[in-house]
């Protein structure tokens, strides 16, 4: 029997809300030069299931991996941690 591991999660920004019961999530982070040394943004965009149609451009969610839900979702919006202003 295997044994499960823990989900990845991840913090994001929605960008786009526009689909039915699915919100487009741009996640950023921080990588570090190779050879600059300096700490450089990458963007990545992530199409999340939303059951609620919940979520507004601007909300700040956390997206947690599950099984494919269609071509593009692989993401559930699993919390909305601040509200768009």
């Amino acid at each position: 029997m295997k044994k499960q591991g823990m989900k990845r999660q991840q913090l994001g920004t929605v960008v786009s809300n526009k689909m039915d019961k699915t919100v487009v999530v741009m996640v950023e982070r921080m990588v570090k030069h190779k050879f600059y040394h300096k700490y450089v943004r990458r963007r990545s965009k992530f199409s999340s299931h939303d059951e609620n149609n919940a979520c507004q451009i601007g909300d700040k969610v956390l997206i947690t991996e599950s099984r494919p839900l269609s071509r593009s979702k692989k993401w559930r919006v699993s919390e909305i941690v601040q509200k768009a202003i």
